[in-house]
């Protein structure tokens, strides 16, 4: 298979970030080009900051030049922040203007959307934690505010103890009904959890003061989630509202190494789901084997550890037969981008004078937006569409069933996909997929005729969200910007089909009611989505058609398996608890089913962005029950991919509203993964996941360090602290050598003398020396040592326990840091800033849940070190912190060091002075780039010596032969050598 990456194409084509002397990036720069020899487009991203260093606007190239030409065309993005800095105003031509509001304690306390719904937060008085207590909103429709979420607390009775409740929120009213919680592991772990509904689909209003009236409002119907964990909060067992109980099993890494499933009220007693999994020293998985026998396999390339195959098959001595079932073979270019994938398990096929190959190829642009695919379709698909095309059932065995298809991508310069075009000249099959897209915003729908780019925006509300999914097709969106409802047939006479949703709190989809109008009833089926099982039943009229259940199994290993349940008897064709094993590709595409003795119940293929290419099954009503698709998620029948905080639409490459996370994914709020759909995925439809040696570069710390000094009076500064640093250090001495001269007497009564500190015996209590420097205001302040305070277990610091090992935990957060506000009351130069003592408190708990609750004793307590207390100094002098820049040295000569050297931040202090210029270094993050880089360059190294390698061993052999050979081993030993490097760094 030829590749289709060319390094001609990409030559001279970086993208280069430039940065102002506020050490801010104003602007971004990348070089577009799609053909080799073809014009180069240079595309600027432009950023402004506030006299604070706050991002204020961002702009993208297209969105710029419209400006040029356009007085009513506006940036991307617009922020205005409020004294705190955060976000006040939000302006958005994609996801419209948001307002938000935050009290004193920095908590969200009133939003106001972009359709203009205004949303409150209430919370507890002063007297208790200060916990919220409601959500009310009020929409422009509505005269008076309805609270739409209560929360209740537990307090601090023995019961609440008993099952770790106390101070958690127990019960949760929100917009689908109630979530309860019940019992808690130490871990914090949740071991019984249930759910209610509110009834007849009724909208929620959690009005008055009583719980009496709002168990009114919901359905008799409890779903009753229960788990057990193991002591570090992994799940052992979870048992789901109808009583299926899954379990799992962990090997001594703690990793899954086996999971079961007993179905509720069935004889035949606990089944295999993942029989055996096997890793790599790496973690990466090497090899399952499921309940049904089928064994997948999994290979990486050595050098950057991508997945290059994945193969399933039923071994030797199955009782099926010994089958390959599917060889997936992936290639990448340098950067990640997979160029090409074919299935080895299925044979290459000819029909109509053309070689029909199970395989397809990838090219890309410059900035790796995927430009071309090729691949097969069935001869029967047709236009994609929202539509999935004609089942061939069953499974196909001959040639004429597949055709050779190319798809071409074109995009505008702000990223979005204005054009596909299908060609399968075979079956003649060619048709063109335009895309109009708003000259004012990246809003785009499917080209109509007469419609022109000033039109589109009309299409959306002010939110960003589609009006319709198709021509006649109305969509409803709610206050909280989620889909509500859809009609796909609208009726003018009779009852229209349609589509509603209902959300939980946590924004993710709740119940799904679908009403058709058939000949003679109103057909409803209703999804409800609970913990590890949904409830699908289906009614005609008043008569229940359709009672199943869908166990999703949580631990399967690279298999998604859901197992179909009904209660009475299933549809003709189709067993009862039949296991459906779930095969997927890298993007977590279900390509492949199999059932519980490894037989093929379905195959399918996709074309780049979702989209059915080949779907084959061995029957038709087994078929209808496939539920998970493209990239792992569901389709509902509008031909629509659930993703969970969007939907999205693959016929148009775009998702169906603007991204609620912002911009975490980039400045275009309706792109999908970035233009490329092979090689990223998205989990929850907020934002792409990438691979790491696909990201840029950090700047390098030196660098970085080195700018820092040459900006107008920080060299100056750093003299300055220097020479002070020396004559503290100096001063230290003197007055060491005077204190030893007194008498024992004398000595007692000079301990505290002013005169005569600092001395040697302090520097081992300061160790650390600090100063700050503001740039512009030539602002300067010295002399900030470490605070006192002890991990020692005769005197440990007050909220600090279980003090050995080398380590230390915090079970009362508040108490410690109160702790440490004390010490900066007692002997700091001011007190502790309120900015700071946040920042301790969201430092705490994050590693708290990523180091399982334990801090290092070498890195001493957050906060009370030189740097971090010249940092609270600083913050109330009113200074920008993209200004501010610290200073610290080494008071105390030791294996780390020497007295006077720079002293880098420590793991603490380096992330509690993230937002600030540290010159003299942060000892954990320029080690992490360091590691980074050095592995980075290892990689690089070996590939150029494998390449001398490759090209040796093509040199004849008696060419070869007159070489020194003692050069040739040292050749391979090196490569050999950077292998091993390559590998441990990364």
């Amino acid at each position: 298979m030829a590749s289709t990456f060319l390094p001609e194409l990409h030559a001279g084509t970086p993208t280069v970030s430039i940065q102002g002397n506020r050490g801010l990036a104003v602007r971004e720069i990348a070089w577009h080009r799609t053909a080799v020899g073809g014009m180069t487009d240079t595309r600027i991203t432009r950023h402004q900051y506030n006299i604070h260093g706050q991002l204020a606007q961002s702009i993208d190239p297209r969105l710029y030049a419209a400006m040029q030409r356009d007085n009513a065309a506006r940036p991307n993005f617009t922020w205005h922040y409020d004294l705190a800095g955060s976000p006040l105003r939000t302006e958005s031509v994609d996801g419209g203007r948001t307002i938000s509001l935050n009290d004193v304690e920095g908590r969200p306390l009133l939003a106001v959307t972009a359709m203009g719904a205004i949303q409150r937060w209430h919370y507890e008085d002063d007297t208790l934690p200060g916990r919220p207590l409601a959500v009310s909103e009020q929409t422009l429709e509505q005269p008076t505010p309805c609270t739409t979420e209560r929360f209740i607390w537990a307090g601090n009775m023995q019961v609440e103890k008993d099952h770790n409740l106390a101070g958690q929120c127990v019960r949760h009213y929100d917009t689908a009904g109630l979530n309860r919680l019940d019992s808690l592991s130490l871990t914090r772990a949740t071991l019984s959890q249930s759910r209610q509904l509110l009834a007849d689909d009724q909208e929620a209003h959690w009005e008055g003061g009583s719980e009496d009236i709002w168990q009114a409002m919901l359905a008799e119907k409890v779903y009753l989630t229960q788990s057990t964990t193991d002591a570090t909060g992994a799940p052992l067992t979870q048992t789901d509202a109808i009583g299926n109980q899954q379990r799992l099993a962990y090997d001594v890494a703690g990793q899954l190494m086996g999971s079961w499933l007993t179905l509720a009220d069935d004889d035949e007693g606990e089944q295999v789901i993942v029989k055996s999994l096997t890793y790599s020293a790496a973690g990466q998985k090497l090899r399952e084997e499921h309940g049904n026998g089928v064994v997948t396999e999994y290979t990486y390339e050595p050098q950057t550890q991508r997945l290059t195959g994945i193969t399933t098959r039923r071994p030797s001595g199955h009782p099926s037969g010994a089958k390959i079932l599917q060889d997936l073979c992936y290639a990448y270019d340098p950067v990640g981008n997979i160029i090409s994938l074919r299935n080895e398990a299925e044979a290459t096929q000819f029909w109509r004078n053309q070689k029909v190959a199970p395989a397809s190829t990838y090219a890309y642009d410059t900035l790796y937006q995927l430009t071309r695919a090729n691949g097969r379709e069935m001869v029967n698909t047709g236009r994609q569409g929202s539509h999935i095309p004609t089942l061939m059932a069953p499974l196909p065995v001959d040639n004429s069933v597949y055709t050779n298809y190319t798809r071409t991508y074109t995009y505008d310069p702000g990223g979005n996909l204005s054009q596909i075009q299908h060609s399968a000249p075979a079956t003649n099959n060619n048709y063109t997929t335009d895309i109009t897209v708003s000259n004012r915003s990246n809003r785009a729908v499917l080209s109509q005729p007469g419609l022109m780019p000033d039109g589109v925006d009309a299409l959306f509300d002010a939110g960003g969200h589609q009006k319709s999914l198709l021509p006649g097709q109305p969509l409803v969106w709610n206050s909280r910007g989620e889909l509500q409802q859809i009609i796909p047939v609208n009726r003018e006479e009779g009852a229209s089909d349609q589509e509603r949703y209902r959300y939980g709190g946590h924004g993710m989809r709740v119940l799904k009611i679908r009403e058709r109008q058939t000949r003679n009833a109103i057909q409803i089926q209703r999804v409800t989505y609970l913990p590890g099982l949904e409830l699908r039943t289906t009614h005609n009229g008043t008569t229940t058609t359709e009672d199943l259940h869908v166990l999703t199994v949580g631990e399967a290993g690279r298999a998604q398996v859901r197992v179909l349940h009904w209660e009475g008897t299933p549809p003709s064709g189709i067993s009862n608890n039949q296991a459906r094993y779930s095969y997927d590709n890298l993007l977590g595409s279900s390509g492949l089913e199999l059932d519980g003795r490894g037989e093929i119940i379905s195959q399918e293929e996709y074309y780049p962005y979702g989209g059915t290419a080949v779907w084959t099954a061995r029957s038709q009503i087994e078929a209808d029950y496939k539920t998970v698709r493209y990239s792992g998620k569901g389709r509902d029948e509008t031909g629509l991919y659930y993703y969970g905080f969007r939907y999205y639409q693959p016929w148009v490459g775009r998702w169906l509203s603007a991204d609620p996370a912002g911009t975490v994914d980039g400045l275009n709020l309706y792109q999908m993964v970035g233009n490329n759909p092979i090689a990223r995925s998205d989990l929850m439809g907020l934002c792409g996941t990438v691979d790491w040696l696909d990201l840029p570069d950090a700047p390098d710390p030196d660098r970085v360090r080195n700018a820092i000094l040459a900006r107008p009076g920080v060299s100056a500064a750093y003299v300055l602290f220097s020479e002070e640093t020396e004559a503290y250090l100096a001063k230290a001495q003197e007055n060491t050598k005077k204190f030893n001269k007194l008498k024992p007497a004398q000595r007692n009564k000079a301990v505290n003398n002013h005169d005569l500190l600092p001395r040697n015996s302090n520097l081992k209590l300061f160790n650390a020396l600090a100063a700050v420097y503001h740039i512009g205001t030539d602002r300067y302040q010295g002399g900030f040592v470490n605070l006192p305070g002890s991990l020692a277990q005769a005197n440990p610091f007050s909220g600090a326990e279980e003090i050995k090992d080398g380590a230390y935990s915090i079970p009362d957060r508040k108490v410690f840091v109160g702790a440490i506000e004390k010490t900066y009351e007692e002997g700091g130069q001011e007190d502790l800033h309120k900015g700071i003592s946040t920042l301790t408190h969201l430092h705490i708990a994050h590693t708290e849940r990523s180091n399982q609750g334990r801090f290092s004793t070498f890195h001493g307590i957050p906060a009370l070190h030189a740097e971090v207390e010249a940092l609270s100094y600083s913050l109330s002098t009113d200074t920008s912190l993209a200004d501010t820049v610290i200073f610290t040295k080494r008071l105390v000569t030791n294996s780390l060091g020497n007295a006077g050297d720079d002293f880098p931040a420590c793991f603490n202090c380096d992330a509690l002075l993230s937002l600030v210029h540290v010159v003299t270094g942060r000892a954990t993050s320029d080690k992490a780039h360091a590691t980074i880089q050095k592995a980075k360059n290892a990689l690089i190294r070996t590939q150029r010596l494998e390449k001398q390698v490759s090209s040796l061993a093509t040199i004849p052999d008696k060419i070869l032969a007159a070489r020194p050979r003692a050069n040739w081993l040292m050749l391979r030993g090196a490569v050999q050598n950077q292998k091993r490097w390559a590998a441990k760094a990364a």
